[in-house]
C-alpha cells in the first residue's frame, strides 16, 4: 500500500509541496505583504504602459509597440507565479498540483525566453532610431515589427516545450519537496532520482541560446550607439540620446543579471536556498519596477499617462 511520500519510479507525484520560507515562519507575513504590494503596483503599471501605447497615437512608433509587448510579457510573468505564493503563504497546506505546477514552469520559461527577445529587438530599435535616423521609419516599419513580435513569442514557446517533453519524464520517487517558491526547471530536475544528464544539457545549450545570443545582440547594438553618440556635438543631443537608451539597459541589467546566475551555472553548483530568492526577484520585482523605470525617464509616456487620467478623472466625474 503506498502513502503520499511513497510512488512507483514511473508514477508522478499527484501535487509538490513548496517550501518557500516555512524555515523562517517569521518572515511570511512581511513577505505576503510585499509581494501583495508589487503585484498590485506591477499590474497597474504595466497595465497603464499597454494603455498609453495603444490609445495615444503619439505612441504608437515600434519602441512602444516593443513596449507594450514587453509590459505584457511582465503582467503574465507576475500572475504566473505571485496568486500561487501568496495563497500558500495564506495556508498551512503549501502546496501545488502537478499539472498545476508543470504548466506553471511551461509558462514561465515561455514568457521568459520570449522576454529575452523582446529586449533584443527593442536594442536593435535604438540602435537604428539613433544610427540610422533617416532610414528609421523605412526599416522599422509596422509589419516588420509585428513579424519580430512573432518570431519572438513562438521561439520561447518552442524552447518552453522541449523543456516541458524533457521534465515531465522525469521520475521523482515519491520526491515531492520544492526548495522553492515555485515550480521552475532547475528545481525540478534536482528533484529528479534519476540521472538528468540530457535535462542539464538541453537546458545548459537552449538558455545559452536565449540568454547569451541575444545579450550579445544588445552588447553589440549599445557599442554602435554609444560610439554614434559620441561623435554628436552637442552635449543636449548626447544627453538625449543617452536618455532614451537609459532605460532600456536598466531594465536588461535587472533581467539579464539575475538569469545568467540562474540558468548558466553548472548544475552540481546550483544551490536551491539562493535559487529560490534570485527567482523571486526576476518573476516579481523586475516586473514591478520595469513599467516605473520607463516612465520616470520619458517624457512622452508621462504626458500620455497624464493625458489618460485626465480623460479618466472627466468620465468619472460625469
Amino acid at each position: 500500500m503506498r502513502t503520499d511520500n511513497q510512488s512507483f519510479l514511473g508514477d508522478p507525484p499527484r501535487d509538490f509541496i513548496l517550501l518557500g520560507i516555512s524555515g523562517r515562519p517569521w518572515l511570511e507575513l512581511p513577505l505576503f505583504v510585499v509581494l501583495l504590494v508589487s503585484y498590485v503596483l506591477a499590474m497597474l503599471g504595466n497595465i497603464a504602459i499597454i494603455l498609453v501605447s495603444r490609445l495615444d497615437p503619439q505612441l504608437h512608433s515600434p519602441m512602444y509597440i516593443f513596449l507594450s509587448h514587453l509590459s505584457f510579457l511582465d503582467l503574465c510573468y507576475t500572475t504566473t507565479t505571485v496568486p500561487q505564493m501568496l495563497v500558500n503563504m495564506g495556508s498551512s497546506r503549501k502546496t501545488i498540483s502537478y499539472s498545476g505546477c508543470t504548466v506553471q514552469y511551461a509558462v514561465f520559461h515561455w514568457l521568459g525566453c520570449t522576454e529575452c527577445i523582446v529586449l533584443a529587438v527593442m536594442a536593435l530599435d535604438r540602435y537604428v532610431a539613433i544610427c540610422e535616423p533617416l532610414r528609421y521609419a523605412l526599416i522599422m516599419h509596422r509589419p516588420l515589427c509585428q513579424q519580430l513580435m512573432v518570431v519572438a513569442w513562438l521561439s520561447g514557446f518552442g524552447n518552453s516545450l522541449v523543456q516541458v517533453v524533457l521534465t515531465v519524464q522525469l521520475p521523482f520517487c515519491g520526491r515531492q519537496v520544492l526548495n522553492n517558491f515555485f515550480c521552475e526547471v532547475p528545481a525540478m530536475i534536482k528533484l529528479s532520482c534519476a540521472d538528468t544528464a540530457v535535462n542539464d544539457a538541453t537546458l545548459a545549450v537552449l538558455v545559452a541560446f536565449f540568454v547569451l545570443v541575444p545579450l550579445a545582440l544588445i552588447l553589440l547594438s549599445y557599442s554602435f550607439i554609444v560610439r554614434a553618440v559620441l561623435r554628436i556635438q552637442s552635449s543636449k543631443g548626447r544627453h538625449k540620446a543617452f536618455g532614451t537608451c537609459s532605460s532600456h539597459l536598466v531594465v536588461v541589467s535587472l533581467f539579464y543579471l539575475p538569469a545568467i546566475y540562474m540558468y548558466l551555472q553548472p548544475p552540481s553548483s546550483y544551490s536551491q536556498e539562493q535559487g529560490k530568492f534570485i527567482s523571486l526577484f526576476y518573476s516579481i520585482i523586475t516586473p514591478t519596477l520595469n513599467p516605473f523605470i520607463y516612465t520616470l525617464r520619458n517624457k512622452d509616456v508621462k504626458a500620455a499617462l497624464r493625458k489618460l487620467l485626465a480623460r479618466m478623472g472627466r468620465l468619472y466625474r460625469r
